[in-house]
């Protein structure tokens, strides 16, 4: 099987041209490929496939195999793959997800997309759709105990459920402890992912993030488009933040006028290579 190895901020995907033909045992391969020691090494595979909806379909899975809805950085990759691969010409996409069709503008230099702008839609704030199980329609800066202890959290779905929490120091965090509690609560029937926010001013965030099925990751784009929906919520900033990440800076902007999350950074091509199965 031929692959490429990209990344978005250091939130790395293994890609696959599936365009003509699937492959097999596909959440068995997402758990070797990904695998750091024995194989390619990865947060997940993603499977670029043919849309009757769209120019293109991204099909992901995360590191343990369960499949994942959307992912920010994946998806700029995706587009960087199509267009430097010549499946197709355009600089504007539109990629199937399965949470809704995203429209993508790609910026090239030199015959090659160096970042790309992502639309992500619409915020979803209420409980039930996010989802979380609670009482109150919707969470922001609500306190609850998790893992023996109170945090402030606000609730957001960018197609997949994020919980948001703001801490005066992020780099101090014990992450492989606090997150697989958020991951794992009740409260979150899908499970959540968890962003970690240092508002360094009104324009600047600092952000860690544990993904569900994943771990810590260096990056995750919804996840930075909830947190800096969770920041406006809370009155802490502008509508257009750098969010800075473990694997690099990417810009969020809400517009209010639409109620739509803009997203732009960059996509990296790693290497390319050919895996027995």
């Amino acid at each position: 099987m031929k692959f490429t190895k990209m990344q978005g901020c250091g939130n790395d995907y293994i890609y696959v041209d599936c365009t003509r033909g699937m492959i097999e045992n596909v959440r068995e391969t997402a758990i070797r490929l990904s695998d750091r020691h024995f194989g390619i090494g990865s947060d997940g595979l993603i499977l670029i496939r043919p849309s009757d909806k769209a120019d293109f379909m991204m099909d992901m899975y995360n590191n343990d195999g369960s499949s994942g809805k959307m992912c920010g950085n994946g998806i700029r990759c995706v587009a960087k793959y199509v267009y430097d691969k010549g499946l197709t010409d355009k600089t504007r996409l539109k990629i199937e997800t399965l949470s809704g069709i995203k429209d993508l503008e790609l910026i090239v230099e030199d015959g090659r997309v160096q970042s790309v702008t992502v639309d992500m839609g619409e915020p979803v704030l209420k409980a039930d759709l996010i989802p979380v199980i609670s009482d109150k329609e919707h969470l922001i800066n609500e306190p609850v105990e998790i893992g023996g202890r109170v945090y402030n959290i606000t609730c957001v779905s960018m197609g997949n459920p994020h919980a948001v929490v703001f801490v005066d120091d992020v780099d101090g965090l014990k992450l492989e402890t606090i997150g697989p509690c958020f991951e794992t609560h009740p409260m979150f029937p899908e499970r959540v992912n968890t962003e970690f926010i240092h508002v360094l001013d009104r324009k600047h965030i600092k952000m860690r993030v544990w993904e569900r099925g994943s771990g810590e990751t260096l990056a995750c784009g919804t996840g930075a488009c909830a947190s800096v929906v969770a920041c406006i919520l809370n009155g802490l900033t502008d509508n257009e933040v750098k969010v800075s990440l473990l694997g690099g800076d990417l810009q969020i902007r809400y517009d209010k006028a639409s109620n739509k999350v803009y997203m732009t950074g960059p996509a990296v091509t790693v290497f390319e290579g050919e895996i027995d199965l």
